[in-house]
């Protein structure tokens, strides 16, 4: 990939770079899903997580689980989840924006003093588009779209994974490229120049 295709995939609907990567390791929890389906989202963290070299953990010493997945039929819902409007500002009006839009996902992210991502939670309204993808391939997607901080445009007229001849649900090439250069130890954890997209590049460089 080129630096300028890079940028692409971190820049703000105002134009600005913004990257970040998590900085300390994931701790995941999932509401809303059958046990197959809770198994088939673990695969893809350990999996996205090899691939990274980032670490995943049963707890975070500070928040207890800092990666929740929300599974749901209907925005209302949240609403109603007890102190979710705690960890989420402005809930209520953020569902209202939510269901005006017809969206089907949501993801917020919160920082750290480095900028890192310290935590993040995953809305996911199970409409017919969602429900009829193979839960592998929703489990994936949702997975390498909260690892780093990804431009709101990223994926938005292609989508992060690929398939491969025999039918497996696979990371595109170019996006687990990206993903294992952000995450090298060399790399800061974020950054809002889009010079870090030339630092990126010349990771995959080496990293291939």
């Amino acid at each position: 990939m080129t630096p300028d295709q890079i940028v692409d995939f971190f820049t703000r609907p105002d134009g600005s770079y913004a990257f970040a990567r998590w900085g300390r390791p994931i701790a995941p929890v999932v509401f809303g899903v059958a046990d197959a389906t809770l198994e088939v989202l673990k695969g893809a963290l350990e999996a996205v997580a090899a691939l990274s070299g980032h670490k995943l953990a049963e707890t975070d010493p500070e928040l207890g689980a800092n990666l929740m997945f929300f599974f749901f039929e209907d925005w209302d819902e949240l609403v109603e989840v007890p102190n979710l409007e705690q960890l989420v500002p402005d809930l209520a009006g953020k569902v209202a924006e939510l269901k005006g839009a017809g969206a089907n996902q949501y993801r917020f992210f919160r920082f750290d003093d480095d900028g890192a991502i310290q935590a993040a939670f995953v809305f996911l309204r199970m409409d017919a588009a969602l429900s009829a993808m193979a839960a592998e391939d929703v489990a994936l997607a949702q997975v390498v779209q909260v690892m780093l901080l990804w431009g709101p445009g990223a994926f938005a007229g292609v989508s992060p994974l690929a398939h491969t001849p025999e039918g497996a649900v696979i990371l595109r090439p170019e996006v687990a490229a990206v993903l294992r250069a952000a995450y090298d130890p060399v790399m800061p954890v974020a950054a809002k120049d889009a010079s870090h997209a030339l630092r990126l590049a010349a990771r995959m460089g080496a990293v291939e």
